[in-house]
């Protein structure tokens, strides 16, 4: 009578201990899951930070080849050099966060990732709500930079930057001027004083519908051969008759169109990567909360 009362004490006691071991078990797995894939995420964008930071530098050091490559100024090619060395840098530097802090499970790094995804996600929501909000006078300031860029265009030979770069806008685009070619009919600079035919520059000039080649070089001699290229500041002026086949529409017609035909794709990838983000965020800060299960446990079985 003994030993068959015994029996039900000793199954109940051993089957009440198999429930916290699996459930302990499930909670592991899940942590670790997590963890490993927070480590492999942020080392995916700790290699491609290092890629846009070394790209940014190359572009920084060996501008002269890149240059001839590409056709693009010296100016705005060295903008966006520092641009993506910045860029590759913070990118790299949060995603050593993330990779530490989710492989060393350690709480602090883990919060220091989380603050800094909510700041550039908060950063984010903000450019967002003020570029949406404040559309109109967005447009007036980049009216007026532009306005004043063509009206002092070549006015200053050392300081070509912004000329440059809206030559390569215009020449990108498809366009001439701001509102109309008749922008650049005002400039001192394209004036010429052997006739009283008004003159655009070069980038306004539509190659396409003459198949003429030598405009292209000299709009951008960066990408005929090195040793023909120009310097970054010349004071050669490459002009054009009205008269001649140019681009009749605004660039602010033109970039009004290119918004509308890539509306779809841009709110895409900015909500995709707001979406990347928050998920990003929930598993770390689930990470970082359920971390006093695991000290616990290295408490008790330490």
């Amino acid at each position: 009578m003994e030993a068959w009362e015994e029996l039900p004490h000793m199954s109940l006691v051993t089957t009440n201990s198999k429930a916290p071991q699996a459930k302990m078990t499930v909670q592991d797995s899940c942590l670790s899951l997590i963890k490993y894939f927070l480590f492999v995420f942020n080392l995916f964008f700790f290699v491609l930070g290092s890629l846009i930071f070394c790209f940014g530098i190359w572009i920084l050091i060996d501008k002269t080849s890149f240059v001839s490559f590409v056709g693009l100024s010296f100016g705005p090619l060295q903008v966006l050099s520092k641009a993506l060395a910045i860029t590759g840098i913070l990118t790299m530097g949060l995603a050593l966060l993330g990779c530490v802090g989710a492989l060393k499970e350690l709480r602090c790094l883990l919060g220091l990732y989380f603050g800094f995804l909510l700041l550039l996600f908060a950063t984010q929501i903000t450019l967002g709500i003020l570029i949406s909000t404040q559309r109109v006078l967005l447009e007036r300031k980049v009216q007026t930079m532009v306005l004043e860029t063509i009206r002092n265009y070549r006015a200053n030979p050392e300081e070509t930057t912004a000329e440059e770069s809206w030559d390569y806008v215009q020449f990108q685009l498809r366009c001439c001027g701001w509102n109309s070619p008749q922008d650049w009919f005002h400039v001192q600079s394209l004036k010429n004083n052997e006739s009283e035919a008004h003159h655009v520059p070069c980038s306004c000039f539509n190659s396409s519908s003459t198949n003429d080649s030598a405009i292209f070089d000299k709009i951008f001699p960066q990408r005929s051969r090195l040793p023909l290229a120009r310097p970054r500041h010349s004071t050669d002026l490459c002009l054009v008759p009205v008269s001649r086949h140019i681009y009749q529409e605004g660039c602010a017609r033109s970039l009004q169109k290119w918004l509308h035909n890539n509306l779809i794709s841009i709110v895409g990838i900015c909500l995709g990567i707001g979406l990347l983000e928050l998920g990003v965020m929930a598993l770390s800060i689930f990470q970082c909360r359920n971390l006093d299960h695991v000290y616990d446990r290295l408490i008790r079985y330490g």
